[in-house]
């Protein structure tokens, strides 16, 4: 198998694990872990694999100037990010955030126009009001009675807010990620984002009654902390050492289908007019969005 096919199926086992994320990280949320302490848990778990498998990457020393940059993006990546996120699947459902989630290309085309000046065209335009259009959709018209969802409003705009900010994150890191090996940055991005969050998460962490969690949550928590954040920085880190980014980028498509599957596979949603046409209108917008547009001959 060469590397490119490990490549390929590197990125799509991220999204699968992304997309299965949604459903199973609900499950623990708020009964047996808060989310906030959840997040606690996650950081903590990888920034100590992430030092684990530190020594099998090339000795790299960081450059005071870079500093700045790297506490800013291990706040934004590993603290306001995941902190948002959720919250957002506390308080909101497992579709709803498997469909908000892949605006992340939007904002970035968006980010990148305010700070680094690049060109949105017409079809970059029309793709971005189209998802923002289908994110204000489930924003303000989505709200269900749900006794495991109490404010859909709320965790929607909090999805959003996840969004932009890892969409700034990745605009601030992509001069990090060319520079340094990914164990290196990312044992340090997620040391920052441990420390940052340890005195916003200590609470919720010391309520966990870890003597009367039930296996399946055990494995639920440790699914998030190895799958959802060490493998998927893991197989995304393979996958852009031998495909584009904007080939590793086009998995986005798959997350919301991989959610809304499994939600409504395992009961824990199911679809209404208004998920079904924000899903349609998120993902043609994404589409359009980040599509390279073809130069006029």
């Amino acid at each position: 198998m060469s590397k490119r096919t490990l490549a390929l199926l590197a990125a799509f086992a991220a999204t699968v694990i992304y997309g299965l994320n949604h459903t199973i990280a609900k499950d623990v949320m708020p009964d047996y872990v808060k989310p906030f302490g959840f997040i606690f848990l996650r950081v903590a778990g990888a920034a100590i694999l992430f030092w684990c498998i530190a020594p099998f990457a090339p000795k790299q020393k960081i450059d005071p100037k870079d500093w700045g940059r790297i506490i800013i993006c291990g706040i934004m990546g590993m603290v306001i990010n995941m902190l948002a996120f959720f919250k957002g699947l506390q308080l909101s459902t497992p579709i709803n955030s498997a469909v908000l989630v892949t605006i992340t290309p939007i904002i970035v085309v968006l980010l990148s126009a305010i700070f680094i000046k690049e060109k949105i065209t017409v079809q970059k335009g029309l793709g971005i009001f189209l998802g923002l259009v289908g994110a204000l959709a489930l924003i303000l018209f989505g709200a269900e009675i749900r006794a495991d969802a109490p404010n859909i409003p709320l965790g929607n705009f909090l999805f959003v807010v996840n969004a932009t900010v890892y969409g700034t994150y990745l605009i601030l890191a992509k001069k990090l990620i060319s520079k340094y090996h990914p164990f290196v940055l990312l044992k340090w991005l997620f040391t920052i984002g441990l420390i940052v969050n340890l005195p916003i998460t200590f609470s919720e962490v010391s309520e966990i009654q870890w003597t009367t969690l039930p296996v399946h949550i055990y494995g639920a928590i440790l699914f998030v902390v190895l799958g959802t954040t060490f493998c998927t920085y893991l197989f995304n880190a393979f996958a852009l050492t031998q495909l584009k980014a904007s080939t590793v980028g086009a998995f986005v498509y798959v997350q919301p289908l991989v959610g809304v599957c499994f939600a409504i596979l395992t009961g824990k949603d199911s679809l209404t007019q208004i998920k079904i046409i924000a899903m349609i209108l998120v993902i043609f917008g994404v589409y359009l969005a980040s599509k390279p547009v073809k130069p006029n001959l």
